[in-house]
Formats: structure tokens, C-alpha cells, sequence
């Protein structure tokens, strides 16, 4: 079980130096989630992973519709395929992975920003950049002492110190790389960004935490739905999961604020017993399956077979999933990274 309240600052899963020196380490850590995949999932990761490795750019980079070539998009489906176990050394996917990595190293700029010139609102692009810096960090064998963590860690620390310092004053991020106005949806990125990092060893301010979580709590409804802005604004089930999985990955576990949302969500979202809007699908999914994940017990039991469901129903026939407005690149790493919740291979995934 995990503590009722745990900061940040102390809150870490299993050490990934482990897992890389210890293959058997990986079979601990999926053992507990064997009746959560079956064949059929398997199947239907394969020919996901298959698709994103055959339509990756020679430059490294993925596509991402209207929004071209997109860090957030890159780093999106390189946590796809290391949800699978992949790193950057290891893995049928690992040359991938490196392409991608290096295509977002080369977007870092000098002030710590990760961002490509097709990128739309930066700091989305940034969030998830970060996040998957801090990942590929802590699955990187030999942590600090090799070239390619040295370079991932020089980045990975200037994207993080951006962060803190574009923090605005009611605790949130939006979407340019200024501490003006906020928004649950740019935050929540933020947030997952600081914990990875902070998960792989790098030191993160408490206070940056502790106004975030200032900030979520107050964009919460009465119904306990989340809102947009804090300012006013009507509960929507996306920004509602991205609400409760930023203050999971704040290191608040035990909430009145959680616990009426995980209800929210259950009322309004369930896969396949709700009429929920299918209006930014993949994003609301994708946090909603990992605050489900992090509550456990019977929210996890609930949500996970209906998600999993649902998604391997909708897989197209080359194996990509189609979102409409981020095209399929993005549709199928989100659905990959959903579908991957139980193997735990991600350290952020890891309890």
C-alpha cells in the first residue's frame, strides 16, 4: 500500500538501475498484473508498436498531423515503445527510440526549452518532452557515467530548472513559456515532468509542488469535476482525470479532492457504460487510466478491462488508432502507453 500522504521529495518506486541489471527484476514487477494482458492484448500492442516504428521521419522525429513534427508527439511514441521494455540500448525498438531521442535532445535550446518549430503551445511539448527525458534517465544503464546520460542530464535539468521558473503566481503553467496565466491541462504535463525527473534522481523544488497542488485543488467543482481555469468554468471529463492524476503525481494519495474526483470520473467516463464526449478521447484516457491505476482496488479492477477493451476494439487495421485532431501518431502512442499500464516498465508507472 502506499502511504496515505508522501511528497515528492520522497516518494520513488523500484530503482530502474535494477530492472536494467536484472532481467528477472521486469518479471517481479509485471507478475502482479498477469491476469490484466492477455493474448489479444499482446496482439494488439505488437501491431501498434509495429506502426510507430515504420512511420518514425529520418530524422528522427514523428509526425503529428496538422501540428507536423512535434517534440511532444516524439516523445509521446518513444514512451510508447519503452512501455514495452525498450530503452535506448536495449530492445527490438531501441534504434527507434534513440532517433527519437535525439530529435529531441537537438530541440532542447539554450534556456532549457524543448520545443521544434512545428510545435503548437510550446510548454505542452515541453511537458512531455521533459517526462520523457526523465524516463529514458532512469532506464539508462551506468546512470550518470555515460556520455548519453550526461548529455540527457544536462538537458533534463534545464528543462526542469524552465519549469519552476515559468511557474505563475496562482501555482500552474499555460501554454508559453512565461509565468502569466495557467491552465489543469499545460499543469498537469508540468507535474508529471517534475516527478519523473525527481524519480531519476534530480532535485526538484518542494515549493513548485506544493503551489501546484495549491492550484489544482482550487480548479476543482463542486461536483468534483475539474475546470479549465480556476477563474470559472464547467467540469469536462478529460481535465477532470488530468486533475486527480496531478495530484497522485504531486505525492497527495489520500484526498476529499481525489476521492470526488475518481467519482466524477466513474459517473461520467466508465468505457462502455457512459455516453461520454469523445472530444480530446486519448488524452482524458490516458490520465484516467493511471489515476485508476494509482487509486487500485476497485477502481483500477473497473476501469482497466473496460479501457482495454474499448481500445482494442477500435484498433485500426494497420494498427494505429485514429484521433482526429492530432492525427494517428498520437492516437496510437496514447493507446499504447494505456494499454502498457500493467507491464509497469515505465519507472512514473512503477508504485
Amino acid at each position: 500500500m502506499i502511504p496515505a500522504k508522501i511528497s515528492i521529495l520522497t516518494a520513488l518506486a523500484i530503482t530502474t538501475a535494477t530492472l536494467n541489471a536484472q532481467p528477472e527484476a521486469a518479471t517481479l514487477l509485471t507478475s502482479a498484473g498477469e491476469a490484466e494482458i492477455t493474448a489479444e492484448l499482446d496482439r494488439s500492442i505488437a501491431d501498434g508498436l509495429n506502426f510507430l516504428a515504420t512511420t518514425q521521419s529520418d530524422d528522427g522525429s514523428w509526425e503529428g498531423g496538422r501540428f507536423g513534427k512535434n517534440v511532444a508527439i516524439t516523445s509521446l511514441a518513444c514512451l510508447a515503445m519503452m512501455g514495452d521494455g525498450n530503452t535506448a540500448s536495449r530492445g527490438p525498438y531501441s534504434d527507434q527510440i534513440m532517433r527519437g531521442l535525439d530529435f529531441v535532445l537537438e530541440s532542447t535550446k539554450e534556456n532549457g526549452l524543448i520545443a521544434s518549430q512545428a510545435n503548437n503551445g510550446p510548454m505542452y511539448g515541453h511537458g512531455f518532452a521533459t517526462l520523457f527525458l526523465g524516463e529514458i534517465y532512469g532506464m539508462t544503464p551506468g546512470g550518470g557515467d555515460t556520455a548519453l546520460s550526461s548529455r540527457i542530464h544536462e538537458s533534463l535539468v534545464k528543462a526542469i530548472r524552465l519549469i519552476e521558473q515559468t511557474q505563475n503566481e496562482e501555482g500552474g503553467w499555460r501554454y508559453n513559456p512565461v509565468p502569466y496565466d495557467a491552465d489543469v491541462s499545460v499543469t498537469i504535463c508540468q507535474i508529471m515532468a517534475l516527478r519523473s525527473a525527481r524519480n531519476a534522481g534530480i532535485e526538484v523544488s518542494s515549493e513548485t509542488i506544493d503551489r501546484a497542488v495549491e492550484y489544482v485543488h482550487s480548479a476543482q467543482n463542486p461536483d468534483g469535476g475539474f475546470r479549465y481555469q480556476i477563474s470559472a468554468g464547467s467540469s469536462a471529463w478529460p481535465r477532470s482525470a488530468a486533475g486527480v492524476a496531478s495530484l497522485y503525481y504531486a505525492g497527495v494519495y489520500s484526498d476529499d479532492s481525489i476521492d470526488r474526483g475518481l467519482e466524477y470520473l466513474m459517473s461520467t467516463a466508465l468505457p462502455g457504460a457512459t455516453t461520454a464526449s469523445r472530444s480530446h478521447y486519448f488524452y482524458g484516457q490516458y490520465y484516467a487510466v493511471q489515476s485508476m491505476f494509482l487509486a487500485g482496488d476497485e477502481h483500477w479492477a473497473t476501469w482497466w478491462p473496460a479501457i482495454r477493451t474499448e481500445l482494442i476494439d477500435t484498433q485500426l487495421s494497420d494498427g494505429a488508432w485514429e484521433d482526429r485532431s492530432a492525427g494517428r501518431t498520437y492516437g496510437t502512442a496514447m493507446a499504447l502507453i494505456i494499454l502498457q499500464m500493467p507491464k509497469r516498465y515505465l519507472p512514473i508507472f512503477q508504485k
